[in-house]
């Protein structure tokens, strides 16, 4: 089974303009984020997806391996799939290109998923961490996910889900993490089918494949990785390197 990691790359932000390419410690953060997505030595091969040639350029410069998007995207699934299209690969891992300090075992986690998944029953696989506070339950930009008993994803939304109309019934929260695991067909079919209702109100793009009938096993993580989102993240960010 060959896995791969691709790292998509937009140079575009609108809270932080052209993040990827701000200083980390003397690399920019996508370099950092590729170099470390490689030093796990978990992957057949790594490589960043971008439409921007001072990305591609920043990283083929240092000695990694980059390709340029042809087409503009409306997900990172669209320019993933773009990128391995002509590429050997079974399991294809999304590594988000703003998380510099990449969580290794997050990684061997999801490739455990497939590595078990005999039948190929498994079309998926992605984050989600415990969240207890209700301000944080109710925030719409955290995508909340519910799952079956086997920890499959029955759907996730911005809104709170369950809704609480008992209180007191155990239910555990979830919140999504953004870092996904394909196999490399499902990731194909992704591109050829169009945007239905759920996901055009929600803005998610992994209820298509659940509306396509795919299966999306999450696993359980505690740790949520530094995004830099803002440039306060990219201060924390230098001084969680500056204590490594």
């Amino acid at each position: 089974m060959k896995i791969i990691a691709v790292i998509p790359a937009r140079y575009a932000s609108t809270r932080f303009p052209a993040k990827l390419m701000q200083d980390l410690g003397g690399k920019t953060v996508i370099r950092r984020t590729y170099e470390a997505t490689v030093d796990t030595n978990l992957f057949d091969d790594v490589f960043v997806a971008t439409d921007s040639e001072l990305i591609y350029n920043d990283i083929v410069a240092h000695g990694g391996k980059a390709v340029m998007s042809i087409k503009l995207h409306e997900s990172g699934s669209d320019r993933i799939a773009e990128a391995v299209q002509e590429i050997d690969a079974d399991i294809v891992i999304n590594v988000q290109g703003d998380e510099p300090f990449v969580n290794k075992e997050n990684l061997a986690n999801l490739i455990e998923v497939f590595q078990k998944d005999l039948n190929k029953e498994v079309d998926l696989a992605s984050l989600m961490t415990p969240i207890d506070e209700w301000e944080r339950i109710e925030n719409p930009n955290n995508v909340k996910v519910v799952v079956d008993q086997n920890n499959t994803a029955l759907y996730f939304s911005r809104s709170v889900i369950p809704f609480p109309r008992e209180k007191n019934v155990g239910v555990q929260y979830y919140q999504h993490i953004g870092v996904y695991a394909f196999r490399k067909e499902a990731l194909l079919q992704f591109t050829t089918w169009p945007m239905k209702a759920l996901e055009a109100s929600e803005k998610l793009e992994q209820l298509r494949y659940l509306e396509q009938g795919k299966r999306i096993k999450m696993v359980v993580t505690k740790h949520v990785g530094v995004g830099i989102d803002t440039e306060e993240d990219l201060i924390q960010a230098r001084a969680i390197l500056a204590n490594l």
